[in-house]
Formats: C-alpha cells, structure tokens, sequence
C-alpha cells in the first residue's frame, strides 16, 4: 500500500494491523528518541506501565490508534490496564513483526534507517511492534484524553454531525477537520466530501440547511467506505485533478484553489454551493 500521509483510512490499515500484536506477553519497551513521549509520559513510566502486560484491543479514534492493555498481576483490583496512544503525524508508519501497515508514503522517505525507529516494544515470542518516523511528527502517550477528540467520522451519526457544524461560523471545510468536533477528517477526505456532496468548502459551516446536512453526512460515510475499501486516503476521485489545470472530474468546469483554515484546498465553482 502507497499512501500521501496516514489519514484516518491509513491508521485504519494500522489498527488492522495491530491486531496481530494483541494477547503477546511484553517484555521490552524501548524509547530511544525521547522527544516522542508526549503529554508528561517518560520512558520509566512506559516501561512501568506496558512491561509484562498484553494488549488486549486495537482501537482507533479519528487518526489517533489506541492499544489496550491488560491489568498487571501487580495491580490487585484493577479491572483494566494502560492504553496506548500512537499518532503518527505525515510520516509515521506502524511495523509489526516484519509487516508495515504502509509501504511507502508519498511525503516521507522511500529509505529505511535504524535510527528513524522512535519507539518499539519487544514481545516474548521474539517480534515486535514498532513506529517508524523520519520526520519526528508523531508521538506515543499514555492514556491519552479520548473525550477531547469528536465523534468518529467513520461512524459518526446524523445527530452528532449537525451538533458539530451547529451555528458555527468556521468555513465549512475547517469545521469538519476540527479533530475536536469530528475525528479523522485530513484534508484529502475533506476536499472529496466536499466536492461530491455539492457544498463549498468556505461556507459558514452553521449555514446548512437540513437536506444539505443530510448530504453531507451520507457522502461522508460513503467516501470513508471508498477509501477504506481503494487503499487509502489518497484514491478518491478528485485527487489527480487538484493541481494547476485541473477540471472538475463531474463536469468538466476548472477546479478553484485556495487557502480555507490554513489547507489547500480545491473546489469546483460551477456545483459547490
């Protein structure tokens, strides 16, 4: 798999893939670039918290994967153990054993060095789990605030969806990647959401009506299915037309491109309203 960057449909093939590293006893933690341990995490705190536990889930929330552990035999009582947070930013790739979740990323290196491994966690059976990032964008955290992300756009429902563009002045586009009102919506899925449901993108968000709402929502599900189900955040329909020159694959009018809360964006003129 070739993808731009981890999107939500990207993580997604992560999160698959980690499932395969679930109920295998830990017995290395190692953290050698420290500067990847976020929000007050240290590598004594990882190696206490995830040394001699299982991962018992693979979740994920928006782009942001989430490993569950077992609670340890030294904590009597506990009903749960630690999650693990894992974001990846534009460059990071998940390996585990001797399969990456992505082949290669468009924005990063098609090389492979050692040093670029920011965190990895050895299992007793002799594998591995492991965050592969050039260019240091990611992060590992520890319990990370879940309810600080929005719903999930893979499976976010009509009702939580208008409670997230609800009288809000943001353009559109911006509102929808606003990872705390919706989560998982990079600039890519958002530009395709966007383009085959008709709406543009630099809208006050607030201003749909009920029916373009609906639409909205019903071409977000179908996009993310899409993608999931081409390869990646990067196959939708529009994406060889956003460049210098391009015309609408729908109907042929030359797409606009500017700036809407701070990404490039493309749009078509003549049916985004």
């Amino acid at each position: 798999m070739v993808a731009r960057m981890p999107e939500l449909a990207e993580v997604e093939v992560y999160r698959r893939l980690a499932e395969t590293a679930l109920r295998r006893p830990i017995v290395t933690v190692h953290t050698p670039d420290l500067w990847y341990l976020k929000r007050g995490v240290t590598r004594a705190s990882l190696r206490t918290a995830l040394r001699r536990r299982s991962f018992t889930a693979a979740r994920r929330i928006g782009k942001l994967l989430l490993l569950d552990a077992d609670a340890a035999d030294t904590a009597p009582g506990s009903t749960a153990g630690p999650t693990l947070g894992l974001r990846f930013g534009m460059t990071g790739r998940l390996l585990v054993d001797d399969r990456l979740g992505v082949d290669r990323l468009v924005y990063s290196s098609e090389r492979f060095k050692p040093e670029w491994i920011r965190f990895s966690i050895g299992f007793a059976d002799g594998g591995r789990l492991a965050v592969v990032d050039p260019r240091r964008l990611g992060g590992v955290f520890l319990d990370p605030a879940e309810d600080a992300l929005g719903p999930d756009a893979a499976a976010v429902g009509l009702a939580a969806l208008r409670r997230a563009l609800r009288s809000s002045r943001a353009p559109l586009k911006a509102r929808l990647m606003d990872q705390a009102r919706l989560a998982g919506v990079g600039n890519l899925i958002a530009d395709e959401v966007l383009w085959r449901a008709g709406l543009d993108p630099r809208r006050p968000a607030g201003s749909l009506s009920s029916a373009e709402t609906r639409r909205l929502h019903r071409h977000l599900h179908a996009v993310v299915d899409d993608l999931l189900e081409r390869g990646g955040s990067h196959m939708g329909d529009l994406l060889e037309a956003r460049l210098p020159g391009g015309v609408c694959p729908r109907d042929g009018a030359p797409l606009a491109r500017g700036q809407v809360g701070g990404r490039t964006t493309w749009w078509c003129p003549r049916h985004q309203r």
